[in-house]
């Protein structure tokens, strides 16, 4: 098929260096402009997917011989791609990355197939590799409420102790993603019974704000060394600029360390554990996608699987006949 001639226009979004022919890198660009723009993906994902999308052209690079270009695209076979994945197995990466790689491929490959440009149906014959369903992985309500007052007696300062505590109190009180709160900026401080959260595709939702959370941010605003102006970030580092999700989950790991708690004790299991405590609590799986901002309910599902391995052990430790299952397996083990 006689692929169309276009200008090569700036990517959104820089990506690695890699080799590619103009017609391909053109349409690398409209693509990456495509998820900014319609998709509503971060620059973050875009940086991600343009990296698994480089590592493949860097491979069609040595496997063909030549710069890929649309036509070398539009004539690879399923051979072809399980080279690749060959090659990347044979690289280490670990198959949750492979299937990342695939989706990225397909994804790309499809968008180049709605715009008429290549036309090849290869990847129709290959199935990603299979990923082991993830459950998460929440704090019981004890260890939750003691991560949040080990934060504050952890912290390096008095006010960075408040800080912190203000921070995972907003991340557990209202199911944020840590992206999400130290997004927030000051003139975004709920200091209302609501908060406006824009998360990930742009999508906005309105959350609750418990009493305890508004008190907890209050009670840090107040010691902050620094005046903040209404557009700076609602939480800052020691220096006044934006607070690192990398500080973060270091504090994390000293409240972990503090506490005894197993490493997947992260900020993100405080948003695990919001889900979880409201469903455990009887709360509505619907209601709870809307304030996790999930965009389908089968991500929020997940949650049911938690709270149901938590109702059987309780069943399991606590039901007459349990018990008695139990004592008759270790007598006949003995």
């Amino acid at each position: 098929m006689q692929k169309p001639i276009f200008p090569i226009v700036p990517e959104p979004v820089p990506l690695p260096r890699f080799s590619a022919a103009d017609d391909l890198r053109a349409a690398i660009a409209l693509w990456t402009a495509w998820l900014l723009g319609e998709r509503r993906a971060s620059a973050h994902t875009i940086a991600a997917y343009g990296r698994d999308l480089c590592s493949f052209f860097d491979f069609l690079t040595e496997h063909l011989g030549e710069s890929p270009s649309l036509a070398s695209i539009d004539g690879l076979h399923p051979a072809d791609f399980r080279a690749y994945l060959a090659r990347r197995v044979g690289d280490g990466i670990e198959r949750s990355s492979l299937a990342r790689n695939m989706s990225v491929l397909r994804g790309f490959v499809r968008f180049l197939q709605r715009r008429s440009l290549v036309a090849t149906t290869a990847l129709a014959a290959l199935r990603s590799p299979k990923l082991p369903a993830a459950v998460p992985k929440p704090l019981t309500v004890d260890d939750a409420l003691a991560a949040l007052d080990a934060a504050g007696e952890l912290g390096r300062e008095g006010w960075q102790g408040k800080r912190d505590t203000a921070l995972l109190a907003l991340i557990y009180g209202c199911g944020l993603r840590l992206s999400e709160a130290l997004g927030l900026g000051r003139s975004e401080a709920p200091t209302g019974e609501m908060l406006t959260i824009t998360g990930k595709g742009r999508k906005t939702r309105q959350l609750p704000v418990l009493p305890a959370v508004r008190e907890a941010i209050a009670n840090y605003l107040a010691v902050c060394p620094y005046t903040l102006a209404a557009d700076d970030p609602l939480f800052v580092g020691a220096r006044g600029g934006p607070l690192h999700p990398r500080l973060v989950q270091r504090q994390m790991a000293a409240v972990r360390g503090h506490l005894g708690l197993p490493a997947t004790a992260t900020p993100h299991a405080l948003r695990h554990s919001f889900a979880t405590h409201l469903l455990g609590a009887g709360g509505d799986l619907r209601a709870i996608q809307e304030l996790l901002g999930h965009a389908s309910l089968s991500t929020t599902q997940r949650y049911i699987s938690v709270e149901t391995e938590r109702l059987l052990a309780i069943y399991d430790d606590a039901h007459p006949r349990a018990r008695t299952a139990h004592r008759e397996t270790d007598r006949c083990r003995r």
